[in-house]
């Protein structure tokens, strides 16, 4: 492998891809396999498959730079030593609750999704299919109030029901945050909270995948691999910061049915190139 000029511009862009898409739910795993196939980086299969995972530690870093105050349980007692925040505790048992059903079938199956499911067609049906249970579920919440107004307020069962939605996310195309958010809204909890949590949820998710992924590809990196990881993940991280922001900024007076819209579109798109075009 050697590392060109445009190697890099292609690390670069694959970086913006990850920021963007990782925390929009839109599905960065399958944004990432798409560009892949059209802008290839010089690399093997198997370090792209490890790539495209672990280089969600740099947009995962940005949750924790920008949430550290919610994420942190330890605080200073005025007259001195440590106190332990109990709402923090609490969410990170939460947390740990919601990510046991996606531990278990990460465990299961990836290898299995890997090999059988990680292809363009399913990763556009997965849009499509998405992208309507947003326009669905966002119809459905014309109707109602949320019962939950705050991350605090999320009950264990609730907390629960939304891991069980994130195993949906397994499937490429699905979108992690796409999946949690779904189910947290179906579930009754306010738009805001579902975001938080599901950004709070990725964590110990994407921790766990990424070391998963090193595992399976051995820490034996290349001068050239080992650049091109963290070119990308230092990428991830900027664009994360911002595009986090922004979409705490938008939920607070938007829906999410314009980015259930676009994955119709892009599915469509896909579905179209792959099966007519290709």
């Amino acid at each position: 492998m050697t590392l060109s000029f445009l190697e890099y511009l292609k690390v670069v862009f694959l970086g913006i891809v990850e920021g963007v898409t990782e925390w929009l739910p839109v599905s960065s795993t399958g944004h990432m396999l798409l560009v892949d196939e059209f802008l290839r980086i010089d690399a093997s299969d198997a370090f792209k498959e490890m790539f495209f995972v672990v280089i969600q530690l740099g947009a995962i870093l940005a949750v924790v730079v920008l949430f550290w105050n919610q994420l942190w349980p330890f605080a200073r007692k005025p007259g001195g030593g440590v106190l332990l925040k109990q709402k923090t505790v609490s969410l990170w048992c939460k947390v740990i609750v919601a990510c046991i059903p996606g531990a278990a079938a990460a465990l299961l199956l990836d290898d299995y999704i890997d090999a059988h499911l990680s292809t363009p067609t399913v990763i556009a049906a997965a849009l499509i299919v998405y992208g309507l249970g947003f326009l669905i579920v966002e119809r459905w919440n014309k109707t109602r109030r949320p019962r939950v107004d705050t991350v605090e307020e999320i009950s264990y069962p609730t907390a629960l029901g939304i891991g069980l939605f994130q195993v949906l996310s397994i499937i490429p195309g699905t979108s992690r945050s796409g999946a949690c958010i779904i189910g947290a809204l179906i579930l009754g909890v306010a738009r805001p909270a579902a975001a938080a949590f599901t950004f709070h949820l990725a964590v110990p998710v994407m921790f766990g995948l990424s070391f998963l992924k090193l595992l399976k590809f051995g820490l034996h990196f290349t001068s050239p691999e080992l650049v091109i990881l963290l070119v990308g993940m230092a990428v991830a991280f900027a664009v994360s910061m911002a595009v986090i922001r922004f979409l705490m900024s938008y939920i607070r007076r938007h829906d999410f049915t314009a980015f259930g819209i676009y994955r119709i579109v892009l599915g469509a798109i896909i579905l179209l190139y792959f099966l007519l075009l290709k």
